[in-house]
């Protein structure tokens, strides 16, 4: 064989072995996820049920001696009312996504709230997130700022087609935080594009899912006159074209009036057929609660503030 041919044959050994590890890890994951669960759903029959919570912890701290002994620390007695509460919070097994791991539970189990849970459970279903970048959006309290949405009715994503019926409501929060090793005193709008856009492409969730830039400072014509949108995107779960504005000041009427003139601008010469309307975010330094007191805001366009802050 030539020096070419044995490359390619180890390059197709390396590349079966490696799909081969990952299928292997979601196995092995997905077993120790429903071997958990088992587990919890044992405790909890073993118990009797709810009312006998004391009876159950009882049965835990003699069963996890035994248990801790036999095959290490992963069935502490701490370990094991975790596995008690998974099967809790998550009576169905099938409702339990393949993509969670066992850290991702964990991190899961203190949140008491369904809808925030499920929240979070969808951003790891929607954005891959590892357990790091799931305890990250806890911490920075990603659901308590969402601005639009219904924080009480949020579903948990279990088929595939689930997803796609999000809005940007869904995504939206309120402030939007961006972070920065600069003085954050002394950026001006295009500083802050630029931030927006390189954290975008660090997996910036603030900003939601499914986004992809079309442009910065993006140029459209019409009618001979020449417009500038400062960011343009296209998001696939929406279907649409989203036009961002960012004014590092207090909001005020004609903002509003600009964003549904590029919306409508880009309706007309970019949106396709099979397009959803093209949606409208005003991104504002601080809200104004008068302008948009007195002001008709059409379904597609929403306004938020950011928060500018050091790394």
């Amino acid at each position: 064989m030539y020096e070419q041919d044995y490359f390619n044959e180890i390059k197709s050994i390396i590349e079966n072995s490696e799909v081969n590890k990952k299928v292997r890890e979601y196995k092995n994951n997905y077993e120790d996820l429903m071997a958990k669960w088992n587990i919890g759903k044992l405790l909890m029959e073993a118990q009797g049920g709810e009312k006998r919570a004391k009876y159950g912890d009882e049965l835990i701290n003699k069963w996890s001696e035994i248990f801790s002994i036999e095959y290490g620390n992963g069935y502490s007695d701490r370990n094991l009312r975790n596995m008690r509460k998974f099967y809790q919070l998550f009576p169905i097994w099938h409702a339990v996504s393949a993509k969670l791991t066992w850290t991702h539970i964990k991190a899961l189990l203190p949140i008491k709230n369904e809808s925030e849970r499920n929240y979070y459970i969808n951003q790891v279903i929607l954005n891959n997130l590892s357990s790091r970048e799931l305890i990250n959006e806890i911490k920075n309290k990603a659901f308590e700022r969402l601005s639009y949405v219904d924080k009480e009715n949020i579903k948990l994503i279990i088929n595939e087609e689930d997803k796609y019926n999000l809005t940007l409501a869904d995504m939206i929060k309120d402030p939007i935080i961006i972070k920065t090793d600069k003085d954050i005193n002394g950026l001006n709008e295009k500083a802050i594009h630029k931030l927006l856009i390189e954290m975008l492409e660090q997996k910036f969730l603030e900003l939601g899912t499914g986004f992809a830039l079309i442009g910065h400072e993006y140029k459209i014509i019409d009618n001979d006159s020449t417009y500038k949108i400062d960011m343009l995107f296209f998001n696939y779960l929406l279907n649409s074209f989203v036009v961002i504005e960012v004014k590092n000041a207090l909001l005020k009427p004609q903002d509003i009036g600009q964003v549904e003139f590029y919306t409508n601008l880009i309706d007309r010469k970019l949106k396709q057929s099979h397009h959803n309307p093209t949606i409208g975010l005003i991104m504002v330094k601080k809200k104004n609660k008068l302008v948009m007191e007195y002001s008709t805001l059409k379904d597609n366009l929403f306004i938020t503030s950011f928060n500018l802050i050091n790394n």
